[in-house]
């Protein structure tokens, strides 16, 4: 379902005189446009199927070693992302790792950024976000196990009241078998190893 961004236009000038603002004098008379154009972009997933970009997959028994399986994870790290605290409607950025234990079928790279883009472009808490994500993975490709940490920066938090500016929220959510703490120990250690 698409942003109508009319009626979020509508509904921002309105916010501004609720405030006590004057949407038409210069600064705001285009803030409106300017917000409904963002919504569109920041909830651009509501609606959305996740499990799209999981759709392609590659065997690794058809390539150059047939009879070499994974033993070990696939991780990827650092994939910024953003989305929109559904409590306050204030963004939360930060960066979301993931890792999966492969069977015989892997995904392209580039795939799982997409599935984090499309459920992060919803209103959202940062707790079910990371549940999301590890459940679309789980359910969509032949894996053994799949970890998410997410690790954001919740403008809620860093803005409102206690203004915590340098505090940040990580989340935890995994299936198979890195559902095991020990399990997945190696690999939330090396997602905490900084870049050389």
């Amino acid at each position: 379902m698409a942003v109508d961004r009319e009626r979020v236009s509508a509904l921002v000038r309105e916010l501004l005189v609720a405030i006590g603002e004057d949407p038409d004098r210069p600064g705001l008379r285009l803030t409106p446009q300017r917000v409904s154009e963002t919504y569109a972009e920041f909830f651009s997933g509501v609606g959305e199927d996740a499990t799209a970009p999981l759709a392609h997959t590659i065997s690794v028994a058809s390539g150059p070693a047939p009879d070499t399986l994974p033993s070990g994870a696939v991780m990827l790290r650092d994939i910024r992302f953003r989305s929109v605290c559904e409590h306050h409607l204030l963004p939360f950025s930060g960066h979301a790792h993931i890792a999966y234990l492969p069977g015989e079928q892997v995904v392209g790279l580039g795939a799982l950024p997409k599935v984090v883009d499309i459920l992060a472009s919803r209103p959202q808490v940062q707790e079910r976000l990371g549940e999301q994500i590890a459940d679309t993975i789980s359910s969509s490709i032949d894996c053994r196990g799949v970890l998410v940490v997410l690790d954001a920066t919740h403008q809620c938090v860093t803005m409102r009241s206690g203004r915590q500016s340098e505090s940040s929220t990580v989340t935890i959510a995994a299936r198979g078998a890195l559902a095991d703490p020990v399990a997945r120990a190696e690999l939330i250690a090396l997602i905490g190893r900084s870049r050389e």
